[in-house]
């Protein structure tokens, strides 16, 4: 009785064992649930949907509807100038579209500064900036940099003339933006350009000055770096400078003062150095 009685408590006792070794295994992978449920929680997003080009678009073409599409965007990396309503995107209706100024492909966020307003195209005017004005400078292949020119680089412009009877050299503008080459501005061509004309964004005050350049002299361009930030300082070469002629000075030598008397001396008058009293 007494073995029988032990055998069943042993039984007993490993059956209990085993409930709370089941019971601690389960709790543990339920705690581990919750904490990568906890994780993910904490892992998730804020996003923002936005507008974004359903197929690749390129410049100067109407940009309707049909051609974009809503995504959800993360908050944190919201570009500047996205559109989030159709609203915001056609506030005149959809009848009344916006053109492309920067090509764009597929998923690409709709921003601002790659639109024009609703209903305007993609012409210079759409592209410049509030209070600026539109200059066209006459070039050729050598003044235009060679055709490497492209709308959205920056140039320096320099101007070649007579002055005071000898030819100089003058760095007249610095970082300049070039919003048109020839005929063209599009951002996005492709190949090299001969420009016949360039097109710069300029202030009135700037306008004034490079017509009245244009109309004496040569303007001549240099390109600037995409990532070049530094003020070119002012420059002015002329023919000496050019040859390395060092200009002569004439240099005063102070010469002394002598003072005189006229005495007559018979016939003859003669002068007589004095001493100088004032």
């Amino acid at each position: 009785m007494r073995l029988l009685f032990g055998f069943v408590l042993l039984i007993g006792l490993g059956l209990a064992g085993g409930a709370v070794y089941l019971a601690r295994d389960y709790i543990g992978q339920q705690q581990a649930q919750l904490a990568e449920a906890e994780r993910a929680k904490q892992s998730i997003v804020p996003t923002v949907e936005i507008y974004v080009a359903n197929k690749q678009l390129r410049y100067g073409q109407a940009l309707t509807l049909e051609d974009v599409a809503k995504v959800r965007w993360p908050e944190a990396g919201l570009p500047q100038g996205v559109f989030t309503s159709e609203e915001e995107l056609f506030p005149e209706g959809t009848d009344v579209p916006r053109s492309i100024l920067r090509a764009m492909e597929p998923t690409e966020a709709i921003m601002a500064v790659k639109v024009t307003g609703p209903g305007q195209d993609a012409g210079v005017s759409s592209s410049l900036s509030p209070g600026m004005r539109a200059f066209t400078i006459r070039t050729d292949v050598t003044a235009g940099v060679s055709g490497f020119l492209r709308p959205g680089d920056r140039v320096d412009i320099y101007w070649t003339g007579n002055l005071g009877g000898q030819s100089i050299t003058k760095l007249i503008d610095t970082s300049v933006d070039i919003i048109a080459i020839n005929q063209s501005a599009d951002e996005d061509s492709k190949g090299p350009v001969v420009a016949r004309t360039v097109t710069v964004e300029i202030n009135p005050r700037q306008v004034a000055s490079l017509a009245q350049a244009q109309a004496t002299g040569r303007l001549s361009l240099s390109l600037v770096g995409a990532d070049d930030l530094q003020v070119s300082e002012q420059v002015e070469i002329d023919q000496r400078d050019l040859l390395g002629i060092e200009e002569e000075r004439v240099v005063e030598v102070p010469t002394e003062r002598v003072c005189t008397i006229r005495r007559r001396s018979g016939e003859e008058i003669v002068e007589v150095p004095i001493p100088c009293t004032n």
